[in-house]
């Protein structure tokens, strides 16, 4: 309750007509200061006019009046800069550390906003603003849209600056772990980047002009090599299982704990250790992707290309460690939706990162630009925002519906949400008016 009653308090969404303190004193709020998200007030610098009298402090909300001394803020000086206590229930007065009362106010909130709130954050309905999203105009669909999919290259760009901090500012670095753990696809993210994170460049790159070698640090740091007997008459499996035995001892290797690999519903070509064998590929003969990314200079076809490789050797003809060799057309690592699934998360956010820190605006473009460029994705997110009568008709909007639904709908956010707000919004202007 309190998170709305500041919700409701920030975006001054009260009713202006009759505000008073409980002992009667006029109150007109000019201010009401700005949202405090770590210790202290909730809201600093506020300016609230008491009986024609001017304030300026800090503002403090609770549900009840007595939460304040159980917070212990009557003790605490940090809190003797609050000009007013908002509460729903005056059930106590309020002093600061020296004793001096502060000046309460009650703001209730109606009882059409608080079901519509609750409606919202606590109802099962998968999508509960479903109408309100069909009722938005174009120009607050295309803002909204581009909002969210730039909050999400926003995080996107953060993920990479952190792995840029951790390998001293290496791009290839950053690109090498970035693509990994986007080859997993959703499914196997988090493997894949522990995965990647397990064998360093600097040390792949002492082995990179052996496939075989780069292959057996993969599958071993994988935990792949670990069913010797069941693959004993395969000598690709028991070539793999000797070279790392002799890597992970030369370079003191430590295999990542609690490892999983999910492989349930998915068709053999995708299988984890098919992705492995495509990273590998990539490594051999030495990592340069980001080069590779940066050359093709936002041409989307060209990019496509750097993707669109095929697997050499055992995994040219095998989906796995076991069974018969597989169909022609094996040797594919992956298809043209999947090379732009990756275009999507690797390349577009890398571009972003690289322009934001580089302060290179042509790159921060291209980004943007290829998710213009190309199809949405295809997914059960998208598919329920459209059918919420949402357009999405390229990636940047799909990111977008994505971004919406991990970081809004799915934490129930929807006080944070611009289309939650609308409707939050309208309940207040109802009460102010009456209606």
């Amino acid at each position: 309750m309190e998170k709305l009653m500041q919700y409701v308090w920030e975006h001054r969404l009260w009713n202006p007509a009759g505000m008073t303190t409980n002992d009667g004193k006029k109150i007109r709020i000019l201010d009401p200061g700005l949202r405090n998200d770590d210790a202290g007030p909730d809201f600093f610098n506020a300016k609230i006019e008491i009986d024609g009298c001017l304030w300026a402090g800090n503002v403090e909300i609770h549900y009840r009046a007595s939460d304040w001394r159980r917070h212990g803020h009557d003790k605490d000086a940090a809190y003797d800069s609050v000009i007013l206590h908002v509460v729903d229930k005056d059930d106590a007065p309020v002093f600061r550390s020296n004793g001096e009362r502060i000046p309460q106010m009650v703001m209730q909130c109606s009882p059409r906003f608080v079901e519509r709130y609750s409606a919202l954050v606590d109802g099962k309905a998968e999508l509960p603003c479903k109408k309100v999203i069909a009722s938005l105009s174009p120009l607050e669909v295309a803002e909204w849209i581009e909002s969210m999919a730039f909050e999400r290259l926003q995080t996107k760009t953060e993920r990479v600056r952190r792995l840029l901090g951790l390998y001293n500012g290496n791009w290839e670095a950053a690109c090498y772990v970035t693509f990994a753990r986007n080859i997993g696809f959703g499914t196997n993210n988090d493997a894949f980047e522990r995965l990647a994170k397990s064998l360093p460049l600097q040390l792949l790159h002492k082995h990179s002009d052996s496939l075989t070698q780069i292959e057996a640090l993969f599958f071993g740091q994988a935990g792949m090599l670990e069913n010797y007997q069941q693959y004993a008459d395969n000598n690709y499996y028991r070539q793999l299982c000797r070279e790392y035995a002799f890597l992970k001892n030369k370079f003191s290797l430590r295999r990542p704990d609690g490892l999983v690999w999910k492989s349930f519903r998915m068709r053999p070509q995708n299988f984890p250790c098919r992705r492995i064998a495509m990273l590998a590929g990539y490594v051999y003969g030495g990592f340069r992707l980001m080069a590779d990314i940066l050359d093709a200079d936002g041409d989307i076809a060209k990019l496509r290309e750097l993707f669109a490789v095929s697997l050499t050797g055992y995994w040219s003809t095998h989906y796995s460690f076991s069974g018969e060799p597989a169909a022609s057309g094996a040797s594919q690592a992956i298809g043209r939706g999947a090379v732009d699934v990756i275009l999507i998360n690797t390349v577009v956010p890398l571009y972003y990162a690289y322009g934001t820190l580089t302060d290179n605006y042509g790159r921060v473009e291209s980004a943007t630009h290829i998710l213009e460029q190309l199809k949405p994705e295809n997914n059960r997110i998208t598919a329920l925002f459209a059918n919420a009568g949402l357009k999405i008709d390229n990636a940047l909007a799909s990111q977008a519906a994505i971004q919406v639904r991990n970081e809004y709908c799915n934490p129930r956010k929807c006080l944070y949400c611009r289309v939650g707000h609308k409707l939050l919004s309208a309940a207040a202007f109802e009460l102010a008016a009456g209606v």
